[in-house]
């Protein structure tokens, strides 16, 4: 545990940015590839492998519930106070990363594959949600904060890139058709994301327990709990996670995460479809397109900057723009078949992953500040609580919008294993990638246009939060942050920071 403050550096923000190598690459290539590969070398059918995805991330989204519970109350285990309540998971999940390489075995049956994605799924989560609270764990600063989140999405961009880079190559090395190249590919990442994940476990901290939290374990009962409690600890623990979406900047800032990753997914998910069978490209090139994530790399670290200049949600209007535009310029290359597309592509590909790659880098940069909005309602830092229920919403909305991608595709005609599709499923596969993509991506545009969280709304937030701390009257309250605290959290400045029962702050 933290015994003292330590700064955040350039090496810490890297090192502890590491596992989203495994966040955004191991995604990126599960969002490209297998359901690709469950149809051509699995032998599964489009509803078969839409399934398998859609049925794990269920699974698992109601798993990752308890995560982020477990996560906020584990130091008061043995192993949470000897490894962090957050960094434990991290410790674990390092060698459970084998089971990735697993994904990827050709000549198994449904179930098979329903399993092993399940397992993946579920540790990832295990791993990803501690994670994504230690930003807040870290360090309290604004800046700070920023410098561990731009670092994260500069190896998330990097990972993105090797996921798409790295399978192009092998799959042009063993051909367009031998599953091999996708199984030495999963070998690669599960020892890739292994060392990265060990490596962030080393150079985080967690804070210092609260007076609070210190007292709760010094009296802590070993008394035996009827059913009863046991069923009303429960349902206590699920009306904490139904208590999030009453923070407004978090509903908002929720819908945004959910509609714009989601048309990345759908995007990921039918992309190669649409460059073999519409583009009658191969899929090394398609391979290669995505690969030009590589962008986002340097993308990320100007984001960084614009960030704490222009505010996260101008972030979101500039990355939205970019996307749809270029989803448009991919149809008008389908319908119109120029002679020169490649070279077209490229470049539409190139300006695609420079709005995905803010898409991306936006809304883990905002999450740290939530918990602060939280904090000025409910008095407690409940980041754990917060990474889960963003968690448990975006699996389950792109469970079922890949469940829906594998249903249009199957209902629109498409022949698993052949290799010229029918007209009608040609048109299928574009409709679905850029007519689907681009109405998510126009909701979510809406919804920017409200938020208001940004580095100015968020220290006045925070230092009214200190004031209250420091026993500042609520009467002494100036117009502008009573403004700020109601407009962020969605209360009444007269409801928020109210006195918990019980328990003397």
């Amino acid at each position: 545990m933290l015994k003292k403050a330590r700064k955040i550096t350039l090496g810490v923000g890297l090192g502890y940015g590491l596992v989203d190598a495994m966040g955004g690459g191991a995604f990126t290539i599960i969002g490209a590839f297998l359901l690709f590969f469950y149809t051509t070398f699995a032998g599964l059918s489009p509803i078969q492998a839409a399934s398998i995805i859609a049925i794990a991330r269920l699974v698992d989204a109601v798993v990752s519930l308890s995560i982020g519970s477990i996560t906020d109350n584990f130091y008061k285990t043995r192993l949470g106070k000897i490894f962090g309540r957050r960094r434990f998971f991290l410790l674990i999940g390092s060698p459970l990363m084998a089971v990735y390489a697993l994904l990827w075995v050709t000549g198994r049956g449904y179930w098979y594959y329903l399993i092993s994605y399940l397992l993946f799924e579920m540790i990832a989560a295990m791993v990803l949600i501690p994670f994504e609270t230690l930003p807040s764990e870290m360090t309290k600063k604004f800046n700070e904060r920023t410098v561990l989140s731009t670092s994260r999405m500069f190896i998330s961009a990097t990972g993105t890139f090797l996921a798409t880079f790295v399978p192009g190559i092998l799959i042009k090395h063993f051909g367009q058709s031998n599953p091999y190249a996708y199984f030495y590919n999963g070998c690669f990442f599960a020892l890739i994301y292994a060392i990265c994940i060990f490596i962030s476990y080393k150079v985080t901290w967690e804070r210092e327990l609260s007076p609070e939290m210190e007292k709760e374990l010094l009296i802590k009962t070993q008394e035996h709990k009827t059913f009863m409690q046991r069923l009303k600890t429960i349902a206590e623990i699920f009306k904490d996670y139904t208590s999030t979406l009453k923070i407004k900047s978090f509903r908002k800032h929720l819908m945004i995460y959910i509609l714009s990753f989601t048309a990345k997914d759908v995007f990921n998910a039918v992309f190669i479809f649409f460059c073999v069978y519409d583009l009658k490209v191969t899929a090394s090139l398609g391979a290669n397109l995505l690969s030009l994530s590589v962008v986002g790399i340097p993308m990320t670290i100007f984001a960084g900057f614009l960030m704490i200049k222009i505010g996260p949600g101008n972030l979101f209007k500039i990355s939205y723009s970019i996307m749809i535009v270029c989803l448009l310029g991919f149809y008008t290359v389908y319908v119109i078949n120029p002679g020169s597309k490649i070279v077209i592509l490229f470049v539409i590909a190139a300006v695609y992953q420079i709005g995905r790659s803010i898409l991306e880098f936006t809304p883990w940069n905002v999450f740290p500040f939530i918990p602060d909005v939280d904090e000025m309602v409910t008095r407690q830092r409940r980041e754990g609580l917060f990474a889960a229920v963003m968690t448990f919403t975006r699996k389950s909305s792109v469970a079922i919008a890949t469940f829906i991608v594998g249903i249009v595709l199957q209902y629109g005609g498409f022949v698993k294993g052949r290799a010229v599709q029918p007209p009608q499923v040609m048109q299928t596969i574009a409709y679905t990638m850029v007519g689907g993509s681009i109405g998510l991506l126009v909701i979510a545009l809406l919804f920017t246009f409200t938020f208001h969280l940004n580095k100015q709304t968020h220290l006045i937030l925070t230092k009214e939060i200190e004031r209250l701390k420091n026993n500042g009257s609520k009467l002494d309250v100036d117009a502008k942050t009573k403004a700020v605290v109601e407009d962020l959290t969605g209360y009444k400045y007269e409801d928020v920071w109210q006195e918990i029962p019980g328990v003397s702050l």
